[in-house]
């Protein structure tokens, strides 16, 4: 458990050293997103980060599976490789083969699409450090290092939702989530998700999404729906924690709903905002209906950027910024505890191992 903790207690000393240069925020300010955000420290915990995903060995729940997944890459050409179920994460295990590295280059090139996408998203934050600090213990540690592919396909989702936000391009949103459908082509679920974020006179931009949307469906889901429908409805799978998981969404999406107006979001923020806290509930209620909780844990996976964005946004708005950081901070300690010593799978992950050590 140590590695864990000495993660989280690196991003957990960040906050503290960087809470006071952190400019208040005002109701309704979007954000200063030019301003220089990585700092040494910063990107020494970036490089962190990237390194513990991608050069774990034996971590994660489905470890055996990427590791047979990486073997049988060796017995295929490349015409075989991209017509593989994820081309991407399929095409990237093959080159790692051609290149005669082992499956850590393909855990290494997802953890960097994955923390690239969260820094994305936390560098535009008022307190990027606190952001980084929620991811670690679920986005991180359990995402990150336990699905490889999906979290490879967040990743670029969550580079898309950046550029949606900085510059207002649904087409660079709409890019980047298709490169991600090429590591799970679950990611196409997200294009739903920025409808109406923008100016809604811009009949184009809805005209771009929707099409869109209807395209990467029909290339990248349509044939899977019969065998996602049997492997998760009809068999009625169902995954341990999924509704602890999904409360954790649907707690920043609370705070959002009742407090949008003073957590200094701007107008197309808080636009985006909205639909992922709708979509929580949403999961939250479908959780009890659906009789396949595995189905909607793994479309709530997409939801995590709402904790790491709106939680951070709780100190210097609806809190002091000291009382509110430790709050938070005390909020990420103990789903990290929790996470270790109750999970039913964190055994996967305990302990970490190192590839060099192995």
């Amino acid at each position: 458990m140590i590695p864990y903790w000495l993660l989280w207690s690196f991003f957990f000393l960040g906050v503290i050293l960087s809470q006071r240069q952190a400019q208040p925020q005002v109701a309704g300010q979007a954000p200063d997103i030019s301003a220089p955000r990585l700092s040494i420290g910063m990107s020494v915990g970036l490089i962190l980060l990237t390194v513990m995903i991608g050069f774990r060995y034996q971590v994660g729940g489905d470890w055996l599976n990427y590791e047979e997944i990486f073997k049988r890459s060796a017995f295929r050409t490349f015409d075989q490789t991209l017509l593989q179920s994820d081309p991407g994460y399929a095409l990237l295990n093959w080159a790692s083969q051609q290149l005669g590295y082992d499956v850590w280059l393909v855990n290494l090139v997802c953890g960097l699409l994955t923390v690239w996408g969260i820094f994305a998203l936390a560098r535009r934050e008022p307190q990027p450090w606190l952001s980084l600090l929620i991811a670690v213990p679920y986005l991180i540690v359990v995402v990150g290092m336990g699905y490889t592919r999906q979290a490879a396909a967040l990743g670029l989702v969550m580079v898309g939702l950046a550029s949606l936000l900085n510059n207002g391009s649904v087409a660079r949103m709409v890019l980047w989530t298709a490169v991600g459908a090429l590591f799970h082509k679950s990611a196409v679920i997200c294009l739903p998700l920025v409808a109406f974020t923008g100016d809604r006179r811009k009949i184009i931009d809805l005209a771009l999404l929707a099409s869109s949307a209807l395209g990467l469906y029909t290339l990248f889901l349509q044939d899977s729906v019969d065998r996602l429908f049997r492997n998760y409805i009809e068999a009625r799978y169902s995954s341990s924690g999924a509704a602890i998981r999904i409360s954790m969404s649907l707690l920043p999406a609370v705070v959002f709903l009742a407090f949008q107006r003073r957590l200094g979001l701007n107008e197309n923020e808080a636009k985006l905002w909205r639909n992922f806290s709708l979509v929580a509930i949403v999961a939250t209620v479908a959780l009890f209906l659906s009789p396949s909780s595995t189905a909607v844990d793994r479309i709530a996976l997409y939801l995590l950027p709402l904790q790491f964005i709106i939680l951070a946004r709780i100190p210097g708005t609806l809190l002091t910024r000291n009382f509110g950081n430790l709050l938070i901070a005390a909020y990420t300690a103990a789903v990290l505890y929790i996470w270790l010593n109750f999970a039913a799978n964190a055994h996967g992950w305990l302990p970490y191992r190192i590839w060099f050590n192995a």
